[in-house]
């Protein structure tokens, strides 16, 4: 790393968003989550640590309860950590030694660009990523054969993939879906629909659903397409969809519609075995990225969340 290099925190009303927009379009690790307008939609506050002029960036998402300052990942941003040109260990270390102590809690994920770090507190983490740049037939022969057959039952009975369907359709069977079982709130989906509507608006953003001969919704996903990356951003499905290969329609659907293109498939994980296996099952490889898991609280606080 270059002399003189100086890492500097800087609270969100001075932060100037125009470059740090920059240096994520500069980055070969630029992702979506680190955006100014994606993190003003779905991070409740955030400042920034600042390499130099803008050459890279950290989002800080953060809150505060009892009067503990604390980092967090927000809602449907799977990776943020280190953006810029040279992002190489050095740089990562210095960035995480450059959190403000007044953080006592961090709970955050990084970004495949940060794997290098090395930290006592970092675990490692899953993604699963598909290059779209072959011919659909090609990706096709790539697919698990249980993926291709499930497509076929899906097409044989009638289902039928639509393009046309509403954000709100996918977030209600997401609710259903995740009732229970996922930590969400209604918040989190509100300033989910702004941010969408935000990028419908620039065409940046496309539902996917597929319906069963009845017309019932079955399948449904909402993509985000953002610097020659889609985002596998929020899925709905009905329990009926389980049976009916739903589901591997739909992305399948996405996967021709944009075959050939220079256009990678980011399926936003998953550490979770029967997801890490539908998703390899199009023919996705493995990404890893660390996550910080680090409590600097008092002996005191040891307990606290």
């Amino acid at each position: 790393m270059a002399g003189g290099s100086h890492i500097k925190y800087v609270v969100h009303e001075e932060i100037d968003k125009t470059r740090w927009d920059q240096c994520l379009r500069d980055s070969p690790n630029g992702l979506i989550y680190g955006y100014s307008f994606y993190l003003d939609h779905m991070s409740k506050r955030w400042d920034g640590l600042v390499l130099n002029d803008y050459e890279c960036v950290m989002p800080l998402t953060w809150n505060n309860k009892f009067g503990i300052y604390y980092l967090y990942q927000p809602a449907f941003a799977a990776n943020l950590g280190v953006f810029g040109k040279n992002v190489d260990e050095e740089i990562v270390k210095l960035f995480i030694r450059s959190i403000p102590q007044k953080f006592k809690l961090i709970e955050i994920s990084l970004n495949p660009g940060n794997l290098s770090a090395t930290n006592p507190h970092i675990v490692s983490r899953i993604n699963y990523t598909l290059s779209l740049d072959k011919s659909y037939l090609d990706l096709y022969k790539d697919y698990r054969e249980n993926h291709q057959r499930n497509i076929q039952k899906a097409l044989h009975s009638g289902c039928i993939v639509k393009t046309n369907i509403s954000v709100h359709e996918v977030i209600a069977l997401n609710k259903a879906q995740m009732k229970g079982k996922g930590s969400l709130r209604e918040n989190d989906y509100e300033r989910f629909k702004k941010l969408y509507q935000r990028l419908e608006e620039t065409n940046q953003a496309v539902v996917y659903g597929v319906s069963d001969r009845r017309n019932k919704l079955l399948a449904s996903c909402v993509f985000f397409c953002f610097e020659k990356r889609a985002y596998y951003i929020l899925a709905g499905n009905h329990p009926d969809s389980r049976n009916t290969g739903a589901s591997h329609a739909l992305i399948d659907a996405f996967i021709k519609d944009h075959a050939g293109e220079d256009l990678v498939l980011d399926f936003e994980g998953s550490d979770i075995e029967s997801l890490a296996l539908f998703y390899s099952g199009f023919g996705a490889k493995n990404e890893i990225y660390p996550a910080i898991r680090w409590k600097r609280l008092p002996w005191y606080l040891k307990w606290l969340k």
